[in-house]
């Protein structure tokens, strides 16, 4: 049974941003606003519920090439962990800068470049869809024959080390900034300013970019964020947008082979119909405005409430997937997915929003009842029902205050 590193790791995830938002609040500095890190909370909640049912068909590509294809017996010697280590982060640059420079790539690895912040919950807004294809650069490894338990060991630990990067409290690290991935080289990485778009890929190694000719040191302010800003709390439309604009870019397209092009070209490539490449706009910094929506105290309270939900439920998940029965995790992975979704749609006064939480309420029912039959432990499900039915008390309360725009 190979350890979730990741999992293990969630809660000092939020130790560590209670820190840096212990910190910032200190010094009156300005990295974090709610809406925006519930909103990152909730893309990394997702990426793990749906890499969870994933898991194991995403893996076998790898397994398969191993056990029939591999060219080499490689033991397992502390020599092995360093080249293979130094293996998955040069197959992570690749996969991350190709996730840059092709559009049917961008369009999954896009959600994790939308907070126009930067703190460590940007860190856990991960894509839903990115581990789909991610895992293919890194085949080759499989055919050389590394060991693929050690494989997952160590691409866990690349992943968790990008994670005390996305900060803003940490300026230089001297010596170090020449070797390792920094603060410094990702907040250049994280920016929508034309200079540092598409530069530092790295994952650990920053020389990887310094040896492609992608490095790029921070140099002006950074202004976070994608150049046509998502403007939206929604963790679904996060993930399908930039798919929408492919889709209506080639549909206007004469021809298949630019209706093709417009998935495998980079970002900014248009047919010449449609005015061709279109550079990232120059940053207006006397009019530029993030993105903002006001909401009433109340109605934020049971925002955090329909969050902390997604995230009990989710974490839940996390440690207990392999014990629960495939109906059990689909309806509770869905009534995760609802809850994140309509947390946004509350945030943004969507209209739709009150028939969506009346549907939320109905599902959670059906599966303390489907659960009830399963023989869930009774302790836990009078909790869980009596949890269910105060959050229904505030919906009501709060449904008045709510207005539709």
């Amino acid at each position: 049974m190979k350890t979730n590193y990741i999992a293990l790791s969630v809660p000092i995830f939020f130790i560590l941003i209670g820190i840096e938002l212990a910190y910032t609040f200190y010094k009156k500095l300005q990295y974090y606003r709610l809406n925006d890190s519930i909103a990152n909370l909730s893309q990394g909640i997702g990426s793990q519920l749906v890499g969870l049912f994933m898991k194991s068909v995403l893996f076998v590509g790898y397994m398969y090439i191993f056990e029939h294809w591999r060219l080499f017996e490689i033991s397992n010697t502390v020599w092995t962990w360093i080249i293979l280590f130094i293996g998955v982060d040069f197959f992570y640059y690749w996969f991350h800068r190709m996730s840059h420079q092709i559009n049917a790539l961008w369009a999954a690895h896009i959600v994790h470049h939308q907070s126009e912040e930067y703190n460590l919950t940007v860190a856990l807004r991960q894509s839903w869809f990115q581990g789909w294809f991610s895992w293919i650069f890194y085949l080759p490894l499989a055919l050389i024959g590394f060991d693929p338990i050690i494989f997952l060991t160590l691409s866990s630990f690349n992943t968790l080390y990008q994670f005390w990067i996305h900060t803003r409290t940490i300026k230089s690290m001297g010596v170090l900034e020449y070797i390792l991935n920094t603060p410094s080289h990702h907040r250049v990485h994280h920016g929508s300013n034309p200079k540092y778009i598409d530069k530092n890929h790295a994952g650990t190694l920053i020389i990887w970019d310094r040896l492609f000719g992608t490095f790029q040191k921070e140099e002006e302010e950074v202004y976070y964020g994608i150049t046509k800003p998502l403007a939206s709390w929604n963790p679904v439309w996060a993930n399908l947008h930039y798919w929408k604009d492919l889709i209506e870019t080639a549909k206007k397209s004469d021809n298949i082979s630019d209706k093709i092009r417009v998935f495998l070209k980079p970002p900014g490539w248009f047919p010449e119909k449609l005015g061709g490449f279109q550079k990232a706009p120059e940053i207006d910094a006397l009019n530029y405005r993030k993105f903002e929506t006001e909401t009433a105290l109340k109605v934020m309270v049971y925002a955090v409430l329909l969050f902390l939900t997604a995230l009990a439920l989710g974490s839940y998940q996390l440690f207990y997937f392999d014990k629960l029965s495939l109906i059990t995790n689909i309806l509770i992975a869905s009534f995760t997915i609802l809850s994140m979704l309509n947390c946004g749609a509350l945030l943004e006064k969507k209209r739709w929003f009150v028939a969506a939480e009346y549907s939320r309420y109905l599902l959670g029912l059906l599966i303390l009842y489907f659960l009830y039959h399963l023989n869930f432990k009774g302790d836990w499900l009078l909790g869980l029902l009596g949890f269910h039915i105060a959050s229904a008390f505030y919906f009501f309360f709060i449904k008045s205050k709510y207005r539709n725009v």
